[in-house]
């Protein structure tokens, strides 16, 4: 396992995580809002053996530095850039799930070279509005993250998970996140709009959605998915905004698919 922290132009630290083989094709997952690179602890087992898997926490998350907000998509992005350019990666398949998956879109269109293929899981072109994203960042600024954490928990889990022993990881995982990275990468979603750019896209697409998820319904990410020709959406049944936390093996499955179906388990 190789560990970096990335320093960016304005001091930020992003922390990656490198596994597999030198040689091995690359995945790169690039997690949700108020999560960190360990969303994807269940599904990496699941994986074929000798892949590449970077993983990061984006800024004001995890290990990475939280720096006074706002921050813009466009910070965002070339955080990701950074990371994919300090491992050497290229031709990777990008997994983002929720705001992963608008910095997936957005790396896609301004680096080609360092993806060939994206997963775009629970997430769309635009996510919400502005007027959404200033009330939350009011809310949790005047009263902190576990005064909101149970209505995150609400919109991410399905009826199945929500309120279990295996949601108070992630509800804590939440409450742990610093008020400024939260509310920092609120504010970036709160200006992001990509159907445009996203419609140029060119690239194998694969679209994944959680049949309860209160954040970014199927229809969201089905219309985003739709906006690249020759693209797959998958619904994955009682699942909310986490299906990788909710349904690992069948979200593994559907990468596992993907993989295949792209020829990137023999890039």
């Amino acid at each position: 396992m190789q560990e970096q922290m990335i320093t960016r132009p304005d001091g930020t630290g992003i922390f990656a995580q490198m596994t597999g083989p030198e040689n091995g094709p690359t995945v790169v997952f690039s997690n949700s809002l108020g999560t960190t690179l360990h969303l994807w602890d269940a599904i990496l087992p699941l994986l074929p053996e000798g892949l590449r898997i970077l993983r990061y926490d984006m800024r004001g998350h995890g290990r990475s530095d939280a720096p006074e907000g706002p921050y813009s998509m466009g910070q965002l992005i070339s955080d990701a850039e950074a990371v994919c350019d300090a491992f050497d990666i290229k031709d990777a398949m990008f997994v983002g799930l929720s705001v992963g998956g608008m910095i997936a879109q957005g790396l896609a269109v301004k680096r080609p070279d360092l993806i060939r293929a994206m997963v775009l899981s629970n997430t769309a072109a635009k996510i919400g509005n502005s007027k959404l994203w200033q009330d939350r960042i009011s809310f949790i600024t005047a009263n902190g993250l576990a005064a909101a954490s149970d209505e995150i928990m609400r919109r991410w889990f399905g009826r199945d998970f929500y309120g279990t022993p295996d949601m108070t990881p992630w509800k804590a995982m939440v409450e742990a996140t610093s008020v400024a990275g939260y509310t920092g990468v609120c504010a970036a979603i709160a200006g992001t709009d990509f159907y445009t750019p996203t419609s140029g896209l060119r690239i194998p697409a694969l679209g994944i959605a959680g049949s309860e998820d209160g954040s970014t319904p199927p229809d969201l990410v089905r219309e985003t998915t739709d906006l690249i020709p020759g693209s797959k959406f998958v619904l994955i049944r009682k699942a909310g905004h986490l299906p990788c936390v909710e349904q690992p093996a069948e979200f593994a499955q559907h990468l596992c698919d993907f993989l295949s179906a792209t020829g990137h388990l023999r890039a």
